[in-house]
């Protein structure tokens, strides 16, 4: 059995002999290097929220957006090489579009996700091609159930329906604050978790789940599908924005604060 990439990673149509294939893993390298990406389920809509590392100070602010409209009821976040994730964007418009003039209608958020995975997928099975690396999270809402969804489409081509996902560098970290916040709202007595209390949440996750000392700054973008944008697929307002990165990074202060009290008071006892 050959665990490393030597002779089975030259294209994406060849298998290991442990039955692995390298160059889908290597794409979805490609996406934990990169800047983190949440999105969760509330019970009046979806947020979405992605931090954009800032590359250079000659970058204008707004440029280079990771946040994307797909139709007027869904719309998507990217992570990963933006390049390859705006290609995906692009595929998605096209598949609400043909759907819109076949059947006259919205496209279905099950039929855009379903689609979506199989153009990715489609993308790993020959020797031609290159796996996309890039992850899309995706907000959608159901004209017809009058319901709201929450998908991500991983480049191996997976997708899977979530009541809260993450992507990106802190991914793993951010998926164990997302289920606190989840199980926290779920069991207390009050109501399921808001999309305007969930703007607060994801900013403070995003700076709780970075290392300050070596990542670079990064500008937040979120946008959201909700009651309060009557289901359209909207950027979060940015007075809402400003104020939830000013609480995000007012947390990180305090934690460390607090951690660093914690461990003078151990030393003097």
């Amino acid at each position: 059995m050959s665990s490393t990439g030597a002779g089975y990673d030259y294209s994406c149509g060849t298998f290991s002999p442990d039955g692995r294939i390298f160059q889908v893993e290597y794409a979805a390298k490609a996406v934990e290097n990169s800047g983190t990406a949440i999105g969760i389920r509330c019970s009046d809509g979806v947020v979405l929220a992605v931090e954009k590392p800032i590359l250079s100070k000659m970058l204008v602010a707004g440029s280079n957006r990771r946040v994307f409209g797909i139709d007027a009821n869904s719309g998507m976040v990217i992570t990963g090489f933006t390049a390859d994730g705006r290609q995906i964007v692009n595929r998605a418009r096209d598949e609400a579009r043909n759907y819109r003039q076949t059947y006259g209608h919205q496209i279905v958020p099950t039929v855009l996700a379903n689609r979506l995975a199989l153009y990715v997928h489609y993308f790993t099975t020959h020797g031609a091609l290159r796996p996309f690396g890039a992850a899309s999270i995706i907000a959608a809402y159901d004209q017809d159930l009058k319901t709201h969804s929450l998908y991500m489409i991983e480049p191996s081509g997976n997708c899977f329906k979530y009541f809260g996902c993450a992507a990106g560098k802190g991914a793993q970290a951010a998926k164990t604050e997302i289920e606190k916040l989840l199980y926290n709202s779920n069991s207390s007595t009050n109501n399921e978790l808001t999309c305007r209390e969930a703007v607060n949440e994801l900013a403070r996750i995003l700076y709780t789940v970075r290392d300050s000392s070596k990542d670079k700054p990064f500008e937040l973008e979120m946008s959201w599908l909700c009651l309060e944008s009557d289901w359209k697929y909207t950027m979060v307002p940015k007075d809402l924005i400003d104020a939830a990165d000013a609480a995000g990074k007012g947390s990180v202060v305090q934690n460390s604060f607090e951690e660093t009290k914690f461990e003078s008071e151990s030393m003097e006892v």
